[in-house]
């Protein structure tokens, strides 16, 4: 549901851009941001030992950057960083049995549309690679080893800078990236958790 949401407003962003004035953001220029972002699971993050262990995921807020490379007018290819997030995970009637941190980064192709205006909606597409590291077990799963593996995924962006100054502007923006980690616990496979998450952010761009 959230992917088609998504989506459409992606298709909303560039129906509302049609219209749009001359080119800014030319091929050869580049741009970085510095913001803060949130990484908010689907809310079914699946079940566990044959589907008899419910998963839950919690949200985490961390500061994020990007730098973008125009390959064409309006086109440009972004990297996403961030510090890494962590989640604590949860089983339903166990409570929290362990957590663990990421590192997300994403590669997108992205259209701006409207760039040379003062509002300027952006879609993207991209792949996403998620390592998780540091993974602790407790409650529950206290004592027991737990391990995560390494994910890769397709990743969809959608955003609006609001220009705030010659080179400066403000965008909020929302991605969604495809990201599910095979799970182990002592050694032993016991299925795979959905993480799926919607990633809301604010942030600085500064063009150069």
């Amino acid at each position: 549901m959230r992917k088609t949401t998504l989506m459409l407003s992606a298709l909303a962003l560039a129906a509302a851009s049609i219209a749009a004035p001359a080119m800014a953001q030319s091929k050869g220029d580049w741009t970085a941001s510095v913001g803060i972002g949130s990484v908010n699971p689907t809310s079914d993050n699946g079940k566990l030992a044959g589907g008899t262990l419910a998963v839950d995921v919690d949200s985490d807020i961390k500061p994020t950057i990007t730098g973008e490379y125009f390959i064409a007018d309006n086109v440009g290819i972004e990297v996403l960083g961030a510090l890494p997030f962590k989640h604590d995970i949860n089983i339903d009637g166990l409570g929290r049995v362990g957590s663990t941190k990421h590192l997300p980064p994403v590669v997108s192709l992205q259209y701006h549309f409207n760039s040379a205006g003062k509002v300027s909606p952006l879609i993207g597409l991209g792949v996403n690679y998620t390592t998780f590291f540091s993974e602790s077990t407790g409650g529950a799963l206290a004592g027991s080893k737990l391990k995560l593996d390494d994910s890769w995924g397709l990743a969809a962006h959608v955003g609006v800078d609001f220009k705030i100054s010659d080179n400066g502007a403000l965008r909020i923006d929302a991605r969604w990236a495809d990201i599910d980690t095979k799970v182990k616990l002592d050694g032993a496979a016991i299925g795979t958790v959905n993480i799926d998450p919607m990633v809301y952010g604010v942030s600085y761009v500064h063009s150069f």
